[in-house]
């Protein structure tokens, strides 16, 4: 059976400096997880899955290791319209020279 909707997260873990390759080792060892960017002492996790249960669940498990002091959920959006998906999402977005973060093209709003 297709999926019906897909469930795309963010989150930020918060461990001590001197963990980061450990927990990096075991936040890539979940499915559906990316390590989108680093810092000392924090990660930002990327999910996109069909169930938000999941979601829960691994920001739970991710958050009982004992070399994790923290996570924290930042974003969560349901997408509905799954055949359209497949966009890339820098296909979609320009830079906003000012301040050099994406700005989303108005025809795609």
């Amino acid at each position: 059976m297709p999926a019906s909707e897909v469930h795309i997260s963010s989150f930020v873990v918060y461990c001590a400096p001197e963990a980061m390759e450990t927990v990096r080792s075991k936040v890539n060892s979940f499915s559906a997880t990316e390590i989108f960017a680093e810092d000392s002492g924090k990660f930002v996790v990327v999910m996109e899955t069909e169930n938000e249960g999941y979601i829960t669940t691994t920001i739970d498990e991710i958050n009982d290791l004992p070399e994790v002091i923290s996570t924290a959920l930042v974003y969560h959006q349901i997408e509905t319209d799954i055949d359209n998906l497949d966009t890339d999402i820098h296909a979609t977005a320009t830079t906003d020279a000012s301040i050099g973060t994406p700005t989303p093209q108005e025809d795609t709003l």
